[in-house]
């Protein structure tokens, strides 16, 4: 990945942060503000929303999907192959690794047993089978919003600034961007508080920031890290989860600091320079 002093004209302008915003938002928002709105003619017309509908998917892509086109209009099919060739990029210091693997779960357990949970969460009726299917399934939901959020967005934010703003602020995005769902009936955030998740959706972004940038601009990590965050075998561990969660991001943040709070050697390309003209 290119550093900050590279002089070279970047393949995807900043200013396509712009169009990022717009086409998430207004994807999302549209498919899920009409089953807000007109719930009755939107069930009738498209079928009951639920976390398996397509049109549901086609909400939790929007990111992805953006990402997608702005790497396709600016770079070509040529600059997608390269835009992709960052889920190759899986190189970092293991404590990374372990972070992701059994840090994230564990979190998970200590938030549940602290408010007298279980270590894992109870296997539905149809059996561990169905648990190991849904979170396949989920490899391919939550995950796919990370070709637009460190993508795109988080290097042409840390174009400008320091890191730590760039995940706050693709965090505070992430969080508003969730909010029509909430008031949503028939998928999980429906039994959620919108506070604790936005705080969590900042904490997360923020977290994820070093291990992004430790591996010049690493997909397939992020990928992994929004994966582990909804594999159905961790249990509820709301709120404990993501106070435990805001305690590891300042012990992370302050243990980075030096690459936290400066722009120098942030991963700032979207598409990688061979994929230049």
């Amino acid at each position: 990945m290119s550093s900050i002093g590279d002089s070279r004209r970047p393949i995807l302008p900043s200013y396509a942060l712009l169009f990022f915003a717009l086409l998430t938002f207004g994807v999302t928002w549209s498919v899920i503000g009409g089953y807000i709105s007109y719930p009755e003619q939107a069930a009738a017309t498209f079928g009951e929303i639920s976390g398996r509908h397509p049109l549901y998917f086609l909400a939790t892509w929007a990111p992805g999907i953006a990402g997608i086109l702005l790497v396709l209009a600016f770079g070509g099919l040529r600059g997608l192959r390269a835009f992709l060739s960052r889920l190759l990029l899986w190189r970092c210091a293991p404590v990374w690794w372990a972070f992701i693997l059994i840090g994230i779960p564990l979190v998970f357990m200590a938030g549940s047993l602290i408010k007298g949970g279980p270590l894992l969460a109870p296997a539905p009726p149809e059996g561990v089978g169905a648990m190991v299917a849904l979170m396949f399934m989920m490899l391919f939901l939550g995950p796919m919003e990370e070709f637009g959020w460190r993508g795109v967005a988080q290097p042409l934010l840390q174009r400008h600034v320091a890191p730590i703003w760039a995940g706050a602020i693709i965090g505070a995005t992430w969080g508003v961007w969730h909010l029509p769902a909430f008031h949503l009936a028939g998928v999980v955030y429906e039994n959620w508080s919108f506070l604790p998740f936005f705080i969590g959706n900042v904490t997360l972004a923020i977290l994820v920031t070093p291990i992004f940038n430790s591996t010049g601009g690493s997909l397939l990590l992020p990928m992994l890290f929004h994966w582990q965050l909804i594999i159905p075998f961790w249990p509820d561990a709301q709120p404990w989860d993501t106070r435990i969660l805001v305690v590891v991001a300042i012990v992370v943040v302050w243990l980075n600091r030096k690459t936290m709070f400066s722009r120098e050697g942030a991963a700032t390309e979207v598409i990688p320079s061979g994929a230049r003209p």
